[in-house]
């Protein structure tokens, strides 16, 4: 069985599919960017890493082939360990590995393993089908020599211009003049008048209005009931994981441990594995959730991983 392919779906939907005894494929999202001279554009993008020293087994990839393959868990299981003791072999021969749509991992001269990802896949669903691009340069032609050439060249011809008489165009604009101020006088005055009536009207309203309101009095006999409005609780799918456990006593004293060390720690609900997750803190943004996962895995548990729900 081929699991890589099972691995590559898995890491469009999660940020991190372990395979126990062997790693982690972590993958963390990098915005859009520009690259070069040439202005190459570059679309957002899931980049994947390979980390050796997460090898804790969340049940996630192996419940994954269980339903793919139509297989129970622990068989999922078994294929998994098969693959990566091969996986190990080849590397402790300073073979190649190859993870189709994924990347190689490769032995170094010091024994340590080497991820290259490939970078053709784009993981990123938001991301499906742009692709990048390299905007063509732009030219612009300096046509200020041609034209400073032309204007030496062409001649300047001056022609005389013929008097005409527009006398009569003062007299007619005197007249017009005299009847546009009438007519601006005339509307002004009669604008004015309709606003005084206007405002005389609703003086008389308003006193109405509120000699009405002063003598009424108002009275309720049957009042509603107060109605309480359930508050919607923040969602937070994003959970960094310290450990996920078969049995509750032990979820609940690692859930006791958590809190006695200052986390606002929590249980979160069995997975299909059977195996009760707990969650250092749970957070409503991917941003936060990294950043807490980053300063958890320096200061406290090297192996704690982020769950997306």
């Amino acid at each position: 069985m081929i699991i890589e392919k099972h691995i590559a779906a898995l890491l469009y939907r999660f940020q991190c599919v372990t395979l126990p005894g062997f790693g982690a494929f972590i993958s963390e999202i990098q915005s859009a960017k520009v690259a070069g001279s040439a202005s190459t554009f570059n679309p957002p993008r899931k980049i994947t890493t390979f980390n050796p020293n997460v090898k804790n087994n969340d049940g996630l990839l192996a419940n994954h082939i269980a339903l793919q393959e139509n297989i129970s868990f622990e068989k999922a299981t078994e294929v998994i360990a098969f693959e990566v003791s091969k996986w190990i072999t080849s590397l402790e021969q300073r073979d190649k590995v190859v993870l189709k749509n994924i990347g190689e991992i490769s032995t170094n001269a010091d024994f340590n393993w080497v991820f290259e990802p490939y970078e053709e896949i784009n993981y990123l669903t938001s991301s499906f089908g742009l692709s990048g691009f390299i905007s063509p340069q732009v030219t612009r032609e300096d046509l200020k020599t041609q034209v400073e050439q032309l204007e030496e060249k062409a001649p300047i011809i001056f022609t005389p211009e013929r008097k005409k008489n527009y006398s009569y165009i003062k007299y007619a604009a005197s007249v017009l003049l005299f009847l546009s101020a009438g007519t601006f006088g005339y509307v002004l005055y009669n604008n004015q008048q309709v606003a005084n009536q206007t405002l005389f009207v609703e003086k008389q309203v308003q006193e109405k209005v509120n000699h009405k309101i002063q003598e009424a009095t108002f009275f309720i006999s049957n009042p509603l009931k107060a109605v309480e409005l359930p508050v919607k609780e923040e969602l937070k799918p994003y959970h960094i994981i310290a450990g996920a456990f078969r049995n509750e006593e032990n979820a609940q004293t690692a859930l006791n441990n958590l809190k006695e060390k200052g986390f606002t720690a929590r249980l979160l609900e069995k997975n299909k594995s059977g195996l009760i997750p707990v969650a250092y803190e749970s957070f409503s943004s991917l941003v936060e959730a990294q950043l807490a996962k980053q300063k958890i895995q320096t200061e406290q548990n090297t192996e704690a991983w982020l769950l997306i729900e």
